[in-house]
């Protein structure tokens, strides 16, 4: 590998940026391509892998106009946000670790935030904007504020609406959520913006218990890792 590819991922992982190599393994020629840089001078075909490399995070090799491609994918891990220490997120923490996705559990209530109710975790007991602070979200970072809170899961909501992190999910019925946009408005958030909001957070599998609740927001949050972005 060339040094300046080498730099260059090691400067995307740092960054927690993504990167795909599309290196033609007939020439030896790599190009180094950004998620939102042009893929218009590779063949259709490795064209259509570097975009899967982006979506699935996993390397492939295709054939074009004689050519053999290998397309090398560095994505950030996704990394999960759990804004309360709840049953929800007893459940939650363990199930995201084990598909491999990054996972931190945020909430200021020091009774709740402990290593013994959460053994094994990355847990801050600090408010949610203090954290995002010191480790910005970006676009591989995941939200679920959980507490019922306003105090606690407003901040949290607030921080990931004004960035471009990927996914979104607020706990509460649609009465809670109808006063929870109210509040982001008078915070100057406009109704598209908190459209992104996925409430009531998870999948709709009829969960009635924190375990079910926790495996229909994790298949919430997978559809939102896997799935292409939807038309505008």
């Amino acid at each position: 590998m060339k040094r300046q590819t080498l730099d260059a991922i090691l400067r995307a992982k740092t960054a927690r940026q993504a990167i795909v190599i599309a290196r033609n393994l007939s020439t030896g020629e790599d190009q180094l391509l950004g998620r939102d840089d042009s893929t218009g001078s590779l063949p259709d075909v490795v064209q259509t892998a570097v975009q899967k490399a982006f979506q699935l995070g996993k390397s492939a090799s295709v054939e074009a106009d004689g050519a053999e491609f290998f397309i090398e994918a560095h994505i950030p891990s996704p990394r999960i946000i759990l804004v309360g220490a709840v049953h929800i997120s007893q459940a939650l923490a363990p199930m995201t670790r084990r598909i491999g996705f990054d996972v931190t559990i945020i909430d200021p209530r020091t009774a709740f935030a402990t290593p013994e109710r959460f053994p094994g975790e990355v847990i801050r007991a600090e408010w949610p904007d203090e954290v995002f602070d010191e480790q910005p979200l970006d676009a591989y970072t995941g939200v679920a504020s959980l507490t019922h809170d306003p105090k606690i899961d407003d901040p949290a909501l607030d921080a990931a609406l004004r960035s471009d992190c990927f996914y979104i999910g607020a706990l509460g019925s649609r009465k809670t959520h109808e006063k929870r946009v109210a509040r982001l408005e008078a915070l100057g958030h406009d109704r598209a913006s908190i459209d992104r909001i996925h409430s009531p957070i998870g999948l709709d599998i009829g969960a009635a218990n924190p375990s079910e609740i926790a495996v229909a927001v994790l298949a919430e949050i997978i559809a939102a890792v896997r799935r292409p972005p939807k038309p505008s």
